[in-house]
Parts: C-alpha cells; structure tokens; sequence
C-alpha cells in the first residue's frame, strides 16, 4: 500500500484547523484545554507526529486521545500495556487452529498452495497496532500506559511510529494509507527510550490549577454550587500538597463533587469530609493522614 500523509480528517488538514479551535472542540465535548496542550494537540495533528503523553495517574492522558476522537468522529483503537504484553498481543498473530484444519483439510494439495492459503488475511488475527495502520476511516490510535510495558515492547513501537508500517514476513510490509492519530501515554513508572521519545512530540500533563479544575467540576457536575465548588477544590488542593500513597485524580475529584450533590451537602464541613474520604482517598492509611492533616489546617 502506498503512504500518503493524510492525517485523520481525510482531506490532508487534520481534526483541526488552529489552536483555538482545539480549544473550543474539546470543550464542546467536555474536555477543557489549557493553550498549552491545545498548541500541542494542534502540531501533532497538523505534523502527523504521535503525541506522547506523561503525567501522574488521573490527570487527563486517556481522556485526552477519547475527546479528541470524540470531536474527529473517529473510530478509537487501544492497546492498553502491562507488563508481559508482546507482539501477538499488540500486533498481530496467526490463527494456528483455524491454519492447522485448512492444512488436513488439504492434505492432497501441494504445500506450496496450502502454504499460501494459509498465510492470508483469512487467517490473520490483527491486533491493536496493526489494526490502525490498515484501517482506511479516520481513527485515534492509543497506546495507553507505555511505561507499564517490557523495554522490549518499544522495539515494536519503533517502525509504527516512524513510518507508520508494519512488517509481516509472510506477506510483506503494510503501511497506512491513512495515518491514524496516536497518542502515547506514560506515568512515568519507568523512563522511555530516547529512541521512542525521538519519534513523538512531547506533552506533560500535570494536575489543573485550582481556576481550571473549578471549571472542570462545575462542567461535569453543573448542579454543584459555585461556593462548595471551590471549597471542594482547595480541600482537594491541600490532599494533593500532602505525602500520599496516591494523590487524588481530577476523576476522584470530580466524584466527590457527584457525592457531596448526592448527599445533599450545602457546605464541606468537617464530618462530611470525614464520612465521604473514602471517594477520592483509597488507602487506609491516606485516610488517616488526611483526615489529621485536614483537621490541622
């Protein structure tokens, strides 16, 4: 297949036209971005570079690549990494039991021909990675939590993300003739090749400050009073400035925002804080730090 540059949009320009539009599209479907992110949505759409993502857990990296394939109309395809995954996982592999009956039921034939039946699409199994690269409709291709998977994985990573190909010895190289939108994500658990580094554009995402994240709950949760709002945020802030096993996540924060409107809470005192930690905290022990460090303030 030949390479073009298309990029997602079909017609060469991308999802998006500016930084701005980046802007108010994401917001139209419920993800606020700072200019910051959006300059850089915007380049790797415009360049057709995969993005790479890296911030702490819950900060937005997933929902990212979803709300921009929410805004492109696009199909979302994701290879979600742990530690173990390997090429039949994230690539493709070869359905050996549906091979091995097409070879008995052939057993008169040459297997010159049975070899070529059996090594097609027929009998193919794509995978997240490779199907992305054949897709031919415009699509967002996520690689999620990088940084949980082998070193070796990257290995894998490197064509795909240089020339957006795959190469299947038994039937050649395959390369997109419509580049789907990639965005990597890491939590920065381990440190990436500078090799796969090299080949994305960069994005550190980090939690909202306080204005944006207001905005942010009282997008997701429009019923919640502006005063509890940001009285939920500063608590939220001053969790965060605290040394937790786990930081609370714009999701858990918004969670809470969802329980205190659940609950009926008019104002964030001291016991609904006590009685409803358990939404945003998911340790034992962070509980308990929290609930004393709070309590000092």
């Amino acid at each position: 297949m030949a390479e073009q540059e298309d990029r997602p949009g079909g017609d060469g320009t991308g999802f998006f036209s500016s930084v701005d539009d980046v802007v108010g599209r994401l917001a139209e479907v419920g993800y606020l971005a700072s200019t910051a992110v959006a300059t850089t949505v915007f380049l790797a759409d415009r360049l057709g570079k995969p993005l790479l993502v890296e911030g702490p857990a819950g900060v937005g990296k997933t929902e990212l690549a979803k709300a921009v394939a929410r805004v492109g109309g696009a199909r979302l395809v994701r290879l979600q990494c742990y530690e173990g995954i390997d090429e039949s996982r994230a690539l493709y592999e070869w359905n050996h039991a549906k091979q091995l009956l097409r070879i008995t039921a052939g057993r008169d034939e040459s297997w010159d021909d049975t070899r070529t039946d059996i090594f097609s699409d027929e009998f193919l199994l794509t995978r997240p990675l490779l199907t992305a690269i054949r897709g031919d409709e415009p699509t967002v291709l996520l690689i999620d939590e990088t940084d949980k998977a082998d070193v070796e994985v990257e290995g894998l990573l490197l064509e795909v993300l240089s020339d957006f190909q795959v190469t299947v010895p038994e039937l050649g190289t395959i390369t997109a003739t419509r580049r789907p939108f990639t965005v990597l994500t890491s939590n920065a658990t381990r440190e990436l090749s500078e090799a796969l580094r090299r080949r994305c554009l960069f994005l550190h995402l980090d939690f909202p400050d306080a204005e944006l994240e207001q905005r942010i709950v009282r997008l997701k949760v429009p019923g919640l009073d502006a005063v509890l709002a940001d009285s939920l945020v500063r608590v939220i802030a001053a969790l965060r400035a605290m040394e937790l096993r786990k930081a609370p996540s714009v999701a858990e924060t918004i969670d809470w925002a969802r329980t205190l409107l659940a609950l009926g809470a008019d104002t964030l005192d001291e016991s609904v804080v006590r009685d409803s930690l358990g939404v945003v905290l998911k340790h034992q022990d962070d509980i308990a730090k929290a609930a004393q460090g709070l309590t000092l303030l």
